[in-house]
């Protein structure tokens, strides 16, 4: 390794080291460090204490909550849960839009359900500059999201849907107890 190659892995180092510190000063960002080492812990007591960890950060949570591992969230205080739902492995919920989510509700492995998006129309504009647009995801009861399904901002499901593995749920008119698939999802059938 070259001195300059050294220099670069010691400043490199040095950096981390500063940001990990700034991390753990910052209320905000000592959630989500405390939370990552909570996301990985297996079994029955990293539900509970996953469960746990977002009751106390959440604006609203129900009774019986499961969250199985890997779960992230981002914004959590905006997150509103109800009863008995059960959040699936490796889940992603960005819940700075606001995120409601009803009773009975199961999502599998990998969903995502985001409430924010980046703004984009201005061409003379960087994307990066344009800012982001808050978008509620209001999800009803009884409703059973499939493995790798994304949920883009501003979605309302009602009652009883099932979204069907690796749809892209956007807004539209769902029907209670409709049955959603695919990219863009569009309604296949009913539970009725």
């Amino acid at each position: 390794m070259s001195v300059v190659e050294k220099d670069m892995s010691e400043y490199s180092f040095m950096r981390i080291l500063k940001r990990f510190y700034w991390d753990v000063v910052d209320p905000d960002e000592r959630k989500y460090l405390l939370y990552y080492f909570i996301s990985q812990f297996p079994g029955p007591a990293g539900n509970l204490m996953r469960g746990r960890f977002v009751e106390k950060k959440a604006r609203s949570v129900g009774r019986n909550l499961i969250v199985m591992a890997g779960t992230r969230f981002r914004s959590i205080e905006n997150l509103v849960l109800g009863n008995d739902v059960q959040i699936g492995y490796d889940n992603f919920i960005q819940a700075y839009g606001g995120v409601t989510i009803g009773d009975n509700v199961m999502t599998a492995p990998g969903v995502k359900i985001w409430s924010v998006n980046h703004n984009f129309e201005d061409k003379n504009v960087l994307i990066a500059n344009q800012g982001v647009k808050e978008a509620e995801v209001i999800i009803g009861n009884d409703v059973w999201i499939s493995s790798n399904a994304f949920i883009l901002p501003g979605v309302v499901l009602p009652d009883g849907v099932v979204v069907s593995a690796g749809s892209v749920v956007g807004i539209k008119a769902y029907s209670p107890y409709s049955i959603v698939a695919g990219n863009p999802a569009r309604v296949i059938g009913s539970r009725r």
